[in-house]
């Protein structure tokens, strides 16, 4: 028997049977096996601030964390996130009953979607939308539902007549995502107006991941949803620490949202991992008190590597859609006489020694991003230039 059982039934519960080995995992091996500059998966090649680091590093040597911390995070933490937020947006938020840390974003994505989600409940999320989105909603027996951002001009838009119609009596969340990865789309103060209207007028629940509050440029402005009218009240806000402080790999996320609100997600949360990440809480908890320095820096750090990459992708011409936040790239392959996303990735680094990802697997409708292919730019400054040296063979 190979991968069934006597009953011929499949071991993988069938509502993750669409979900296999991811195409970052995918990537990141043939960028190994190739020796090819990985621009794939968004995490940094360098680590954050030395003091974070020793933070953690205290943390560990004075035995705080090493045990299981609190199960809602350590008080500090908890302190730390409220007065972000307060100091950030004017969001107040009570520490011990309003804040929940997570093992990273991913946890609290999946925590408030198995929390609130019943089966049959529709979740309308933005498409192209971040992979665990789609795998967290059918865990929790929810029908997705995608409203797809489309190019408009050198940005990717959102229609909110589509939005609108997109929302039936089956709707129990809406899952918004800003600054939006893959795009880098920032949702614009009308547009987050068009979607607290809907959600107040529908009742609905709303679940926002704004992993990349600090990585916003040029014009755009990064405006939590939980602001809005009406929104305080039945908006689940999440946060991470590892895309602003370059430490992907310690896992420390945050939800900020009501009481009832937290308390639903806690309890999803705490059969998941329980609790993680303890000292790394206690090094988290004196990033986010950072001088606004830091993030000023962070972000203009960002922005010069965002028009290195880019510039780089045009030369080699790519159609390229200069991001308003995050730290990726999408660009079109049409221009190169290609359209099939999948194959050029998979051909990229054997052509010119770079790998990048498919938009189309974060895609339902996957003719909608064939032709689209997201580059990361959170890597030095060397990487990026060597990058845009072989990516100009292209360009033959």
């Amino acid at each position: 028997m190979t991968g069934m059982t006597s009953s011929e039934r499949p071991l993988l519960n069938r509502r993750l049977a669409e979900f296999g080995t991811t195409i970052f995992a995918e990537m990141s091996a043939l960028a190994l096996r190739t020796g090819s500059i990985n621009l794939g998966q968004g995490f940094p090649d360098t680590d954050g601030p030395e003091e974070v680091r020793e933070a953690a590093v205290r943390a560990l040597r004075e035995g705080r964390g090493n045990q299981y911390p609190p199960g809602p995070g350590v008080p500090e933490l908890r302190g730390a996130i409220a007065a972000h937020q307060e100091r950030r947006y004017g969001l107040s938020y009570d520490p011990d009953a309003e804040v929940l840390v997570t093992a990273g974003a991913t946890e609290a994505i999946a925590a408030a979607l198995l929390a609130l989600v019943e089966p049959g409940d529709e979740v309308v999320a933005l498409e192209p939308y971040y992979d665990s989105y789609a795998a967290c909603i059918a865990m929790a027996g929810g029908t997705r539902v995608p409203v797809t951002l489309r190019p408009d001009g050198g940005a990717f838009r959102l229609d909110l007549d589509e939005l609108r119609a997109a929302v039936t009596p089956r709707t129990r969340v809406l899952l918004v995502n800003t600054p939006h990865n893959p795009t880098g789309t920032v949702l614009t103060r009308a547009e987050l107006t068009a979607i607290a209207e809907l959600a107040v007028e529908r009742d609905l629940l709303v679940v926002t991941d704004e992993v990349y509050e600090h990585l916003v440029y040029d014009e755009a402005e990064h405006i939590p949803l939980a602001t809005l009218p009406g929104m305080r009240g039945r908006t689940v806000t999440i946060g991470s620490a590892g895309k602003t402080f370059s430490f992907t790999g310690w896992k420390v996320g945050w939800v900020t949202s009501t009481p009832e609100l937290v308390a639903a997600v806690r309890s999803a949360k705490q059969f998941l991992t329980y609790v993680a990440s303890g000292p790394f809480q206690y090094a988290v908890a004196e990033a986010l008190r950072l001088p606004d320095s830091y993030f000023a820096d962070f972000r203009a750090d960002m922005l010069a590597k965002r028009d290195l990459l880019a510039g780089g992708l045009e030369r080699a011409g790519f159609k390229v859609f200069r991001p308003a936040g995050t730290y990726f790239i999408t660009t079109d392959i049409r221009p190169l006489g290609e359209s099939d996303g999948f194959a050029f990735c998979r051909a990229l680094p054997e052509r010119c020694g770079v790998v990048a990802i498919p938009n189309a697997v974060f895609y339902d409708h996957r003719e909608q991003g064939a032709p689209f292919v997201r580059f990361a730019f959170c890597k030095r400054t060397g990487v990026l230039e060597e990058a845009a040296i072989r990516l100009k063979t292209l360009a033959g």
